[in-house]
């Protein structure tokens, strides 16, 4: 389940308008090319920007408040993390007839992870966990309370009880709801009582570069904060399998609790996107998710953690 190409001009955003933004705003570097990226994210559009820079906008007011906190805080997470992530450049405005502000970020080098550009699925597990463990031991004083912000990741899954269970209530007779709702009850029993903790809050292939079949960057911080980091703990069941699923699970640790809350996190997007409630939902992605719902039900099941 990968972020998916959108045709340029989504969301209303386009070529000619990032051009004219960096030209009115950013003179100096109204002479580069500017390229829509090849696989393009759902809550921002992203274009290359020469060589080494990106323009990154927001498609929809409700993705707004990531600018300024991204701008904020990725500097200073940085330094502390083992891959690179995106670094501002440059703070834009609106204009140009584009109501929202938008950035100018570094490059990074990298394509977007799939298991067949991974030649160890399982040492690319502990990579991911590592990165996962640094980014927790961030400090998080004063850093951003899980909230809407965030799209409530990295608080109390029990946000989404409602959609869950009317989710549930769609998906009856396609998939074990009972089986299911056993699952999403023991994630919302599990409470997290731990002091917050920074967490990315959307770790997906689509965020996660690769070069050389290896972990070299991990991008979108929009989702990111400080609170329960249960939910970036999904790629278990969304990415890995079998030995890689084990090599994640060990390098990264965590106590049966968090486990719990962190199927609750995966069979919740993949109930919302099955049951047709979550606008991202493209043909492609269902077998994907149908796939997560089996592999937390199994798991819950198996180890009953």
């Amino acid at each position: 389940m990968t972020h998916t190409p959108h045709a340029d001009g989504r969301a209303g955003i386009d070529v000619d308008l990032v051009e004219r933004l960096i030209a009115t705003q950013f003179p100096q570097w109204s002479d580069l090319p500017v390229t829509p990226v090849r696989v393009d994210g759902w809550d921002n559009r992203t274009y290359r920007l020469g060589e080494d820079k990106t323009v990154r906008l927001p498609t929809a007011p409700g993705y707004v408040p990531a600018v300024a906190k991204e701008n904020t805080w990725l500097p200073r997470l940085a330094p502390r993390l083992p891959v690179p992530i995106p670094v501002p450049l440059g703070i834009g405005e609106p204009g140009e007839g584009y109501p929202h502000p938008w950035s100018v970020r570094r490059w990074l080098d990298g394509e977007t992870a799939t298991v067949e550009r991974i030649a160890d699925l399982s040492g690319f597990a502990e990579s991911v966990a590592e990165f996962l463990l640094a980014l927790q031991a961030v400090d998080a004083t004063d850093g951003p309370i899980a909230g809407a912000h965030s799209f409530h990741r990295g608080a109390d899954p029990a946000y989404y009880d409602d959609q869950t269970r009317e989710a549930l209530a769609r998906l009856d007779g396609q998939i074990d709801t009972g089986a299911a709702l056993a699952v999403w009850e023991t994630a919302l029993a599990a409470k997290w009582d731990g002091a917050p903790r920074w967490f990315h809050g959307d770790v997906a292939g689509g965020n996660l570069l690769v070069r050389d079949g290896k972990l070299s960057a991990v991008i979108d911080f929009g989702t990111c904060g400080v609170g329960d980091p249960a939910c970036d703990l999904v790629m278990a069941w969304t990415f890995f399998d079998g030995d890689s699923r084990t090599a994640f699970r060990r390098a990264v640790g965590q106590d049966a609790a968090m486990w719990a809350r962190a199927r609750g996190w995966a069979l919740w997007k993949a109930l919302i996107c099955l049951g047709g409630i979550d606008d991202n939902v493209t043909p492609e992605w269902l077998a994907g998710h149908r796939r997560v719902v089996s592999a937390v039900l199994a798991e819950h099941e198996s180890r009953g953690d």
